[in-house]
């Protein structure tokens, strides 16, 4: 049988450690998000993205960056997001609350590996409870959006370990949804999906880090809320996975993070 979902994968934030003052140096989050479809419902995402660049007035097979466009842009093109039959999972990690920050710095995108487990987890928790009798075999295609110097050999390989090392570890993915021998990675302007995917990152990304002004824009956090998954009603843990703090431990020092509250 066929899949039953597909999941598109972005990330925003850079993987660095040298924080300078004024917000300035690496970025203080890293944003993994995985934009969710039904397979029956794949296609929705090239109308999704057809339907945004005619709004935004863009050539038809214009690869869209939500960085490159301007605020004005990238309202109506979450807005579109926020309206459409997906769902969104993000893991958050604010890096300077990470105590052993040198165990991630030591290895190459061990730190990007370690947020994609944690989004594994609720994509597939996701897709378990949300699995129609009939529709595919219940398992989840994922595709990366290629960074180039990565090795997705190598990720296939971390999350082949969990797999094998699940019941001794406290990994819960559920590997009856994910396979890792079939994750993939593509390059972002090969699929609308990515470019959704990459959309969510970033808007989700500009609600927590800091600008050198000491602002952040919330507001693309709340069109995207619609599409936030949540369990028993709860987005948090959920369809938004705060790291290494949870959001309450964390707002007590960043207050901005306060508007995350609202989603228990």
């Amino acid at each position: 049988m066929t899949a039953s979902f597909t999941a598109y994968i972005d990330e925003s934030g850079d993987e660095g450690f040298v924080f300078h003052p004024e917000e300035r140096g690496s970025s203080r989050w890293l944003v993994l998000s995985a934009v969710v479809f039904r397979k029956s419902n794949d296609l929705h995402a090239v109308q999704l993205m057809r339907n945004v660049r005619a709004l935004l007035k863009k050539e038809p097979k214009k690869t869209l960056h939500f960085r490159e466009l301007k605020h004005e842009q990238r309202v109506p093109y979450v807005r579109a997001i926020g309206a459409a039959n997906l769902r969104t999972v993000s893991v958050l990690i604010h890096k300077p609350s990470i105590k052993e920050p040198e165990r991630f710095q030591s290895e190459s995108f061990r730190l990007y590996r370690y947020a994609s487990r944690l989004l594994m987890e609720r994509v597939s928790w996701l897709c378990r409870d949300h699995h129609k009798e009939g529709e595919g075999d219940g398992t989840v295609e994922i595709t990366f959006s290629n960074r180039s110097a990565m090795s997705y050999d190598d990720l296939r390989n971390y999350l082949g370990h969990l797999r094998a090392t699940s019941d001794a570890t406290d990994v819960r993915v559920d590997w009856s949804v994910v396979r890792p021998e079939l994750v993939k990675a593509v390059n972002h302007d090969q699929l609308a999906g990515l470019q959704i995917a990459d959309a969510v990152a970033s808007g989700i990304y500009f609600a927590v880090n800091l600008s050198p002004y000491g602002e952040v824009e919330d507001r693309y956090l709340q069109l995207l809320a619609p599409t936030i998954y949540r369990h028993k009603k709860t987005a948090l843990g959920y369809g938004l996975k705060f790291w290494p703090e949870d959001c309450e431990t964390l707002t007590e020092g960043l207050p901005h993070l306060g508007v995350f509250q609202t989603y228990k």
